[in-house]
């Protein structure tokens, strides 16, 4: 890994913007200071006033390695990451075979480790067979375990009431749910049915997977964890009645979190019409209002982290009829630009969004040395270049092995411009460096 020194740049880290040049060598920080000269790096960049971020590390991504790397592969997926100021990602269990044993486990850590542009780390799935293996886990070993309390099909679904109290007792790590009431999905869907007959609309998702889909099963994990002490992390909320189950803290303070992510900050019901199933997503997009609501808890402590919860379907699956369509959007190459929007728009400082994408999730996932702009951590970082006049999506050439973007129609303000990865530069503004390789994270509990 050479030297690199980022001169000019303007540092967005804990809270504050201020101006400063970077010096990395040997894949960390070495020093951040106004002027650093006498340096003779190997290579110099100079950032012309851009915004330097410490990368996204997102806590929710779903790559289809092993099983259909035709979808995703590791590789690609994490191309495509870096392309969207991802440095880090977490990869979700439910692959083909699910990552339910240690032996799956370490198969895709050697996946990662051969083909990873960005860091690397593996949630572990929980199963009504496996509670064995997951209570004997080393937290170490594992990003986090998953559950499924809802909404998912073979061995991953756990709504068994035994298995989920023994779970959430014995669980040694911080427990990832998943929540949607698997009955009430299927009451809704069978009431519009009634009324739609067996094609329905893509805009029936958002009424099948409703409001009271969720709440039930997140109040349900909510109660589980504060009856057992659990380290419970709430995965992608999209409503505003949930809202009132999390409290309003700094992340220290509290053992139940919860994650939002991208598509439900930047879509809702109305765009139903226009997207149809690329937008089909679980826990589905929902009204405008919920939308609204989960932007304001941003800037509370209500909200954690927001993810991407990346899942790339091919373009022939989501042209099949809203039944026959699954469920999942590619998010990462356009994560960091799109989330942008919403400072360009007032509605986020650009401190917090660093907060939510980077420092916060170091923290709930106890990852040394990453999530911030400090000396002796690891250099993740992503320069932001601003386009007043706004970039279009489709003139990009999408990275993601689906090939297909639901941002496609859309301009983005801001731009990815550097992305460095472990201190190797992953990403110039117009390809990906092959040779970057990502490092497995560390958690460190």
């Amino acid at each position: 890994m050479g030297s690199l020194l980022i001169r000019n740049a303007r540092l967005v880290n804990e809270g504050r913007q201020f101006g400063a040049d970077v010096l990395v060598s040997h894949g960390r920080i070495v020093k951040i200071a106004s002027s650093i000269f006498g340096e003779n790096a190997v290579q110099e960049i100079d950032a012309d006033g851009q915004w330097l971020l410490p990368g996204m590390i997102d806590d929710q991504v779903h790559f289809r390695e092993p099983g259909s790397p035709a979808k995703g592969s590791i590789h690609s997926e994490s191309r495509a990451a870096v392309a969207g100021g991802i440095t880090s990602f977490m990869d979700m269990p439910n692959t083909s075979p699910a990552t339910l044993t240690l032996e799956a486990l370490a198969d895709k850590k050697r996946r990662a480790a051969i083909g990873s542009v960005a860091n690397y780390g593996f949630h572990f799935g929980v199963s009504q067979h496996n509670l064995d293996t997951v209570a004997a886990l080393n937290p170490c070993e594992v990003a986090g375990v998953k559950v499924f309390m809802g909404a998912s099909t073979g061995n991953l679904l756990v709504d068994d009431p035994r298995i989920l109290e023994r779970l959430f007792a014995e669980v040694p790590t911080i427990l990832l749910a998943h929540c949607e009431h698997t009955p009430s999905i299927e009451a809704n869907a069978a009431r519009l049915r009634e009324r739609y007959g067996e094609h329905l609309p893509p805009d029936a998702h958002a009424l099948i997977r409703d409001a009271e889909t969720c709440y039930r099963s997140s109040s349900l994990a909510v109660d589980l964890a504060r009856r057992h002490g659990t380290r419970l992390h709430v995965l992608h909320l999209t409503t505003a009645r949930e809202l009132e189950l999390f409290e309003d803290k700094p992340l220290p303070h509290k053992r139940i979190s919860a994650e939002v992510c991208l598509h439900h900050l930047l879509f809702d019901d109305r765009d139903y019409p226009t997207l149809g199933n690329r937008i089909k997503c679980n826990p589905a997009i929902k009204s405008r209002t919920d939308r609204d609501a989960l932007r304001q808890a941003l800037l509370s402590n209500r909200l954690d982290v927001i993810g991407s919860d990346h899942a790339p379907h091919t373009w022939t699956e989501k042209e099949r009829p809203y039944d026959q369509a699954p469920a999942g959007l590619p998010l990462v190459q356009h994560a960091l630009p799109a989330l942008l929007e919403l400072v360009a728009d007032g509605v986020l400082p650009i401190t917090t969004l660093v907060a939510k994408t980077s420092h916060r999730v170091a923290d709930l996932f106890a990852i040394p040395d990453r999530g911030y702009l400090r000396e002796g951590y690891w250099a993740d970082l992503v320069l932001i270049r601003p386009e007043p006049e706004g970039v279009a999506v489709s003139r990009q050439p999408v990275l993601s092995q689906c090939g297909w973007t639901p941002f496609a129609d859309r301009r983005f303000r801001h731009r990815v411009s550097l992305t460095v990865v472990s201190g190797q530069v992953a990403w110039d503004g117009q390809r990906v460096n092959e040779g970057c390789q990502g490092l497995p994270l560390r958690f460190m509990r």
